[in-house]
């Protein structure tokens, strides 16, 4: 069972949480260990130069030795620490931010599919990489302050002068940067969906010479998108640049304070090095901070929106599977309104369907046949009332369980890139005879064989080895597979000759045969002449319902004395 998401968003934070208190306390003993290479130089300068003994270096250098492979190994086991936590990061939110991202490009018209699979790629690659130990070494710094402090007190306070310069740098390249930051990603996600949308279209493009106009377009867009970013990165060089000229001068000031602490016979100069070397590694991560501070401020926005969309949209759907069963459709006051109108494209739509019916729905376009066709397959979310199969929601119906109910074939073909057996079987795992008994249903079994590979034929989008007529028998044999309860056909004869359409029509025969509830939506009537029940749609409401020949009785006289006004407008009834 699918965990809720409110519990799988806490899972994925807790399991970050522990991470990164694990190598919270593993950079503790790495830090310390770094004090090594300080203590080898002061107990060669103290020790062994002016004893001149040989031994007392060799058991330096084995001390030294040990602890560097110490080192080593902490480093390793911090770094595999990040792994583990973006392996398994990624694991947890893959598919359930996926799947919202769908039901969010579906009810919103956004395409955030891809966009939300790439948040979690970048979180990711934030978690494995150096930026995000940069605030635990930033953290444990206090080791080497306090080392500082031992050696002399002047030291630790100018390495603590510092870390203070570098952290309020750190909030004047946030202050500067976020806004510029913010803007440009949002200019960048409006061009990608820009340059995408557009790209759905290259034939059309090509064949109208659009091209040259779509580039100017997409020239403004990119334009200002780089605008932001150069503003970004100019400001966060800027401060870059004062940072690293602190960092350089560092070595010159601490080495300056040695001298004069040497001067004044508060050290000796055996520490001159080793306090260069224990300042830079006390202040070196609040240096580093600056350059990490931008990926720091992405990784917390990503996870902002993987949060929200998993909240908004990953609840959405029942998480335990109900049964199949024979039962009737039931569609109860539907009615839609889509985000951002004022007028719902379908208005109380109230109608049922028993097992073994036909219902075929007409009209003009812009009625909301398609819409009412998405509302019954449960792909859009009803503004007020429901639909229900056999008593269960179709937009709740936990969509696994849901899919072996329903087949559909969409207005506009959708064809996942696969082969001729993996579109059939919904790229499912399949039984090879269930998949020619989709496709002979269809009327293309004897198609599929004369392709290169039969059913292992690869297709694409862009191939255009099948006609759109094949193509749409291709989907009809993708919805009638597994034998469903509930088939809706949208405009399933758009681009089908006279046999497509003989086909067609025995396949409708033959799924009504077996129980299964029909609903076809077309222009073309040709097709409706299997329907045992029709529906005409207008302005989103039912203007006719009821069995076939009793609405087309009712249709065929207001068509006539239309056509006999036509006839008087225009004079061709006078001869």
């Amino acid at each position: 069972m699918r965990p809720e998401p409110v519990a799988l968003l806490q899972s994925a934070r807790k399991m970050f949480l522990r991470g990164f208190i694990y190598a919270g306390a593993v950079s503790f003993f790495l830090n310390f260990s770094m004090l090594i290479g300080a203590i080898f130089m002061i107990q060669v300068y103290d020790r062994v130069l002016p004893a001149q003994s040989y031994d007392t270096l060799y058991g330096l250098m084995i001390i030294g030795g040990l602890g560097i492979l110490i080192y080593g190994l902490l480093d390793f086991v911090r770094n595999w620490t990040y792994t583990i936590m973006a392996h398994g990061f990624a694991q947890k939110l893959n598919l359930p931010a996926l799947q919202a991202g769908v039901i969010r490009s579906i009810e919103g018209g956004v395409h955030e599919g891809g966009s939300v699979i790439k948040d979690i790629a970048e979180l990711r690659a934030f978690i494995s990489s150096h930026s995000i130990s940069v605030p635990l070494d930033a953290f444990w710094s206090i080791v080497f302050l306090a080392a500082l402090y031992l050696i002399h007190p002047v030291y630790a306070a100018v390495a603590v002068g510092f870390i203070l310069v570098m952290i309020a740098l750190n909030f004047v390249t946030d202050v500067l940067t976020r806004p510029a930051i913010r803007a440009a990603n949002e200019a960048q996600a409006r061009h990608v969906q820009e340059v995408a949308n557009s790209l759905r279209h290259a034939e059309a493009i090509e064949a109208m010479g659009m091209l040259p106009a779509l580039v100017r377009t997409w020239r403004r867009s990119q334009a200002e998108m780089l605008e932001f970013s150069k503003t970004a990165d100019v400001r966060s060089r800027v401060v870059l640049a004062i940072s690293r000229s602190l960092q350089k001068s560092l070595q010159m000031v601490i080495i300056a304070t040695g001298a004069f602490l040497v001067l004044n016979h508060s050290v000796t100069t055996s520490v001159l090095f080793a306090g260069m070397v224990l300042t830079s590694q006390a202040v070196s991560p609040f240096g580093h901070m600056i350059e990490s501070w931008r990926h720091w401020v992405e990784a917390f926005h990503a996870w902002g929106r993987i949060k929200k969309l998993i909240e908004t949209e990953g609840s959405a759907r029942q998480s335990m599977p109900a049964p199949v069963a024979d039962g009737d459709l039931s569609v109860e006051n539907l009615v839609y309104l889509p985000e951002g109108r004022n007028i719902p494209v379908l208005r109380g739509i109230n109608f049922s369907l028993s097992p073994g019916e036909v219902l075929g729905i007409a009209g003009p376009s812009g009625a909301g046949k398609s819409t009412l066709a998405r509302c019954l397959t449960g792909i859009i979310k009803p503004t007020v009332g429901g639909v229900f199969l056999d008593g269960h929601s179709t937009y709740l119906w936990e969509r696994g369980s849901f899919g072996k109910a329903v087949g559909y074939l969409p207005q506009n073909l959708s064809i996942i890139d696969g082969t001729i057996r993996q579109t059939i079987a919904r790229m499912q795992d399949s039984d090879p005879r269930d998949v020619i008994r989709a496709a002979q249903a269809a009327g293309i079994h004897e198609l599929i064989g004369r392709l290169p590979h039969g059913y292992d034929t690869p297709i694409a989008e862009g191939m255009h080895m099948l006609s759109g007529g094949q193509m749409q028998r291709l989907a009809l044999a993708r919805a009638l597979y597994g034998d469903p309860k509930l088939i809706i056909l949208d405009e399933p004869n758009s681009n089908l000759d006279n046999n497509g359409e003989q086909a067609l029509i025995a396949a409708v025969r033959q799924a009504r045969a077996r129980g299964a509830i029909i609903i076809m939506i077309a222009h073309r009537p040709s097709v409706m002449a299997v329907a045992d029940k029709m529906m005409i749609l207008e302005h989103g409401a039912i203007k006719q319902f009821g069995p076939r020949t009793e609405v087309i009785e009712m249709i065929e006289p207001r068509s006539q004395d239309r056509q006999k006004r036509i006839r008087a407008v225009t004079g061709n009834g006078a001869q």
